[in-house]
Formats: structure tokens, sequence, C-alpha cells
């Protein structure tokens, strides 16, 4: 059963990998080209009660994904926020960071908070397509690499 905040982001359309304890999903609003969710498979809305096996499979997941957005990205810095406030389930917003600018598809997604906090409010929305076609092509990128 998938849980609500992997529905919230689009799951399964959003879809790029999972693990046995975590799904990695593309984030809807960009606040830098290649965001993602991280989102915990088990029924927990609480960081202490994962299992000792999503805390091991935790590595797992950050290893693909740092590979991936590297790869895909070429970040300078990665940023992963745990902000449960409305999505209630153990989830993690992975924010690539650079400085200026990346460019996907002809849009222009520029890092607003560089060198600082990230600017969350500042996001590029990509469209229900958009969101599909780049999951799809991370999720390629994910199991070639």
């Amino acid at each position: 059963m998938t849980n609500p905040t992997a529905l919230a982001f689009g799951y399964p359309a959003s879809k790029v990998a999972e693990t046995d304890h975590w799904l990695i999903l593309v984030r809807p609003k960009q606040p830098t080209f290649g965001s993602l969710v991280l989102v915990c498979k088990e029924a927990v809305q609480a960081f202490s009660e994962l299992s000792p096996a999503a805390f091991a499979d935790l590595q797992v997941a950050v290893t693909g994904i740092e590979r991936l957005l590297k790869a895909q990205v070429a970040y300078e810095k990665i940023n992963y926020l745990m902000l449960m406030m409305v999505d209630k389930d153990v989830h993690f917003h992975v924010l690539p960071r650079y400085e200026g600018a990346r460019e996907d598809e002809g849009v222009s997604f520029p890092d607003v908070g560089w060198p600082a906090a990230p600017a969350l409010g500042t996001a590029v929305e990509l469209s229900s397509e958009a969101v599909a076609r780049l999951a799809d092509r991370f999720a390629k990128a994910w199991t070639q690499a």
C-alpha cells in the first residue's frame, strides 16, 4: 500500500527508483533542477520510528540519488530537508545545489538561494507530463549507472 505522501508527490508517474524501504520521486515543484523526494515506504510519521532495515536501506537510496544527480545535474552541494509539516509520512526533499542555473527542455532552473539556504518558494512547477518525462529519463539513468 502506498502512503499519502508518495501519492501527493505524483507516485507512480513521478517514480525514478525504489529500494526495499524507499521511493525516489521527482518533485513536481523544482526549486533547483533535479529536485527529488525520498519517501519511506513504512507507515511511520516520525524519523525515530523507522525500522533498522529502513535506516540501513537509506544508505542504498542516498548513494543512488547522489550518483544519479551528480551525473544528471552536476550539483556542487546537495541538501536533504525533512519538512514533514503537510505531508506527514517520513520523507526528505532532496535538492541538488549549484551556482547559476541549469537548463532542461528549454526551461531555466536557477538556484535562487545559492550559496545560502534553498529558496523553496521560488520553484519551477513542472506539468504532470514534464514530471513523467523527467522521472522516466532519471529512471533509465538510475539503472544504467
